[in-house]
């Protein structure tokens, strides 16, 4: 198979396997946060058990989670050699920044790992601040370069291809920065509270639990829905934001997210379907009339720009339409889902039945789901482009044959990392159940 798509094909397979732990390294300590600080205020050591046992299933991830971004790093060196030269050049602060900001996270992750027992919870709740400011900023200094691939900035280049005029801090602050980091960090949130909400229902759904567990679970299920409420509606907001970033700086990728082929006035959004190159339009899609527009520029009659004002090797996958459905259906599905919820606690006054914790459950793999197809669009939706409008992929890419062979290995890898990661975390709280702890705090 052709090296360059070996290359991406292995390097993408090592984004979407890391991107799993990233995402939850970034999102847990908010919700130990939220835990540690009800329990300060209600003194209910349901919150702080919650907390611990949050902790140890971090510990794990971030063990995996630190070794796949590892990984990672170094596979964009050895696949990507072109584009890591002019990353030296211009976009290295991001990932020096990130060192700090990780050695943060692991130092106070040891404090409050180790000598939680031995601290106030008001230190308790610092040192977990700070394991949180670390997580976060280091997700926003890698997401960085991702953002600055879509939309460099801070040099020029010469027709001979040297990089001249570099400006480091306009590189850092690119135009889709301050958005795309935004999307990351609320989506990370967004996307841990529903797995919290679908363990907390899982565990609800079990006919043989005791009134102390039962309690436990209902405590948990409601922070991760009221906090999964929040941040699912605050990251639609900011994504309603990223289409008008692309609309203004990206076009190209608005126009193949949305299978919109003419520039057009009053242009429709077209929901599901997908992108016929033939028929030149999105085929079985439901078309909400104007709503690609103002979706751009917050007017019924903003022109959205076509495919066709490009020359078609110069456009993205025609299937990216399909991903940026998924992603953005998704996070649809998890809005309703939250507010659903709320209102038959808060309005009706009800228990959850079954077939509402059955739907909980499944909120949180959906969640990843939405994670890995908004990865894929925004990477794959940029192409040819590793650096949009100024390195090709396939300039970027290694010339090495040997890429092949790594791809295999590192798939075997993964697998088997994901299924060890299952193991000993089912092995863990299967050893030491929530029953047990509880039994403990009540003695």
């Amino acid at each position: 198979m052709d090296v360059v798509v070996m290359a991406r094909a292995l390097f993408g397979t090592s984004l979407g396997f890391h991107i799993i732990y990233a995402t939850l390294g970034v999102g847990l300590p908010v919700m130990i946060i939220i835990a540690e600080v009800l329990y300060l205020i209600k003194k209910d050591s349901d919150y702080a058990l919650m907390a611990r046992r949050w902790t140890k299933g971090f510990a794990i991830l971030l063990a995996v989670s630190i070794a796949s971004g590892t990984i990672v790093g170094v596979l964009i060196s050895l696949l990507f050699p072109n584009f890591m030269e002019i990353v030296g050049q211009v976009i290295a602060l991001p990932f020096q920044m990130e060192i700090f900001a990780f050695l943060i996270e692991a130092v106070f992750m040891s404090i409050y790992l180790y000598a939680a027992d031995r601290l106030p919870p008001s230190l308790r709740i610092v040192s977990i601040i700070s394991v949180a400011i670390g997580a976060t900023a280091s997700a926003i200094l890698i997401t960085d370069v991702h953002a600055w691939m879509n939309t460099p900035a801070g040099f020029n280049i010469t027709p001979n291809g040297d990089i001249t005029d570099i400006d480091v801090w306009a590189a850092f602050f690119n135009p889709s920065f301050g958005v795309t980091a935004i999307h990351v960090t609320l989506s990370a949130y967004m996307t841990v509270s529903f797995l919290i909400a679908s363990i907390a229902a899982l565990r609800l759904m079990r006919r043989k639990l005791s009134a102390a567990e039962r309690n436990y679970h209902k405590k948990a299920l409601m922070i991760a829905l009221y906090f999964g409420a929040l941040t699912s509606l605050a990251t639609a907001i900011n994504g309603h934001e990223t289409a008008q970033m692309l609309h203004e700086y990206n076009p190209r990728k608005l126009a193949a997210a949305e299978g919109l082929f003419e520039t057009t006035r009053y242009a429709p959004l077209s929901v599901g379907g997908y992108t016929s190159l033939e028929d030149q339009r999105v085929k079985y899609a439901i078309e909400i009339p104007n709503g690609l527009s103002f979706l751009a520029g917050d007017r019924f009659d903003t022109e959205v720009l076509g495919l066709n004002e490009w020359p078609q090797e110069l456009w993205p996958p025609l299937y990216v339409h399909v991903l940026f459905n998924v992603m953005v259906g998704i996070g649809t599905v998890l809005i309703l889902i939250a507010l659903l919820a709320l209102f038959w606690k808060h309005v009706l006054k009800k228990e959850f039945p079954g077939w509402m914790l059955a739907v909980l459950v499944v909120s949180g793999p959906l969640a990843l789901i939405a994670i890995e197809a908004g990865w894929c669009f925004s990477c794959i939706g940029r192409q040819p482009w590793t650096i949009t409008d100024v390195l090709r992929t396939g300039e970027a890419a290694t010339k090495s044959n040997s890429v092949n062979i790594l791809f295999y290995l590192f798939l075997i890898l993964y697998v088997t990392l994901l299924f060890v990661t299952g193991f000993i975390m089912r092995h863990y709280f299967k050893r030491n159940p929530v029953s047990n702890d509880l039994a403990k705090g009540s003695s």
